[in-house]
Order: C-alpha cells, then structure tokens, then sequence
C-alpha cells in the first residue's frame, strides 16, 4: 500500500512537469516592464502633431501587435490614415531610439529565472513584436549573451500571432515543436504559440489580465517568474 501510494505521487508529480529543450520568452510584459517609455515615446510624437496623449495605463491594450498598430490605436479616428500613422511612427522611432531604457527594467526575478534555465541546459530566445532593432537593444542592455536567439519583428517576418517568428527560431536552433514552450503575457502570445504548434504559459505580471489568458486557452497560467522554473 505504502508503495502505491508512493508511485501515485511520483506520477501525479511527472503530469505537473514539462519536458522541454526551448523555452521562447515574449519581451514587453514578459521579460521587462518597458509600458512607460512606450506610452513616453508614444505621448511625446502624438504631442507633436497636436494629438491627444494618454495615461500610462491605458497602454497595456494598446502595445503587443507592432509599433504601427501602437500608434493607430493612440490616434483619434479620424487621424488613422496611412499618411498620419506613418508619420506619428517616424517620430515615435527618433525618440525612443535614444529613450528604449530610460525607465524600463527587468521583471524581478526573470534575470535569475533566466539563468536557472539555462543550468538546465534548456535553449532560451526572445520572440517579440517590438521592431527587430529595439529588441535586440533592449535584451542587449538587460541580458547581454543569456538568449541563444533573439528575433524581432523584421521585414521579411509576419508579426505575432502569425507562427513565423516561432518557426523561425525553432528551425535555427533546430528544436522540435513537442519540446518548444512559448511564454508571454498577452492573447498574442497564446495565439502564436497555437498556430505554431507549442504549448503555451500566460504570466500575470505583465500588461493583460488572467481573464484574458484564460480565454485564448493558454496551457499554463503563472503569477510568479519562479513557477515557470518548477513547471520545466
């Protein structure tokens, strides 16, 4: 009895835990809380040009799908036109080029998360919607040589949820799909990892909500860094 009883526990722990040799991390709302000098950025190029700016808070629902989308969303309706959106995105690139980490930081506990994984001798890499150039900056200055690939969106790449970025670095790094987990904090993230083919874990210290991780039907739902430790 005593040995059953020991052998239901040990599998019950196996269920719990995930077999993987990649794990994929989204960046903003993930890896690091960079809201306010979007918002920043953002607020100092719709000023510009006269448009109304807006509370930090109110773009947790605005960031997630690129930098055009970003700004389409902070314009008034009536300023959502190509030429507008073009050009209030120009000056959002002038400023946040030199302000991407006046006030963004990592997430507590993510460097040492980071660095438990890879003890684990588990691949780690960035997938992010942010433009290629402030991705691969912003993982510079806060992870310099922690990510084995780090992929933003790029010219020759759909943006998330379209599974191409995660393709891309599971191809390059030559992973499997049943061993690849994608990370992230928003619906986007969720919904890329399905259209991939990869299991997915939502945190909760990011920019969404629970709700809405619950609801695109993420595999694993986590409120601390630590937890995605124990989970793989």
């Amino acid at each position: 009895m005593i040995y059953l009883c020991v052998i239901i526990i040990f599998v019950d722990t196996l269920r719990s835990v995930i077999f993987i040799k990649l794990a994929i991390f989204d960046l903003d709302g993930t890896l690091v809380n960079s809201i306010a000098d979007l918002a920043c950025a953002t607020n100092t190029a719709l000023e510009k040009f006269g448009y109304p700016v807006h509370e930090v808070v109110k773009y947790n629902y605005m960031v997630g799908d690129g930098v055009p989308k970003l700004i389409e969303r902070a314009l008034p309706p009536d300023g959502r036109k190509p030429e507008i959106i073009a050009m209030v995105h120009k000056e959002f690139d002038t400023y946040y080029k030199m302000h991407y980490s006046d006030m963004t930081r990592p997430y507590s506990g993510i460097p040492e998360l980071l660095q438990n994984i890879k003890r684990k001798d588990i691949l780690i890499a960035v997938a992010s919607n942010k433009p290629d150039k402030f991705t691969k900056a912003i993982v510079s200055s806060f992870f310099d040589g922690v990510f084995d690939v780090v992929q933003g969106k790029a010219d020759d790449t759909e943006k998330k949820p379209a599974p191409d970025i995660i393709l891309k670095i599971i191809k390059k790094l030559d992973v499997s799909k049943e061993d690849t987990i994608m990370i992230g904090d928003s619906n986007v993230d969720i919904f890329t990892a399905q259209n991939a083919g990869v299991r997915s874990i939502g945190c909760l210290w990011g920019f969404r909500t629970k709700e809405e991780l619950e609801a695109a039907k993420a595999d694993y739902i986590v409120s601390e860094p630590c937890e995605i430790l124990n989970l793989i």
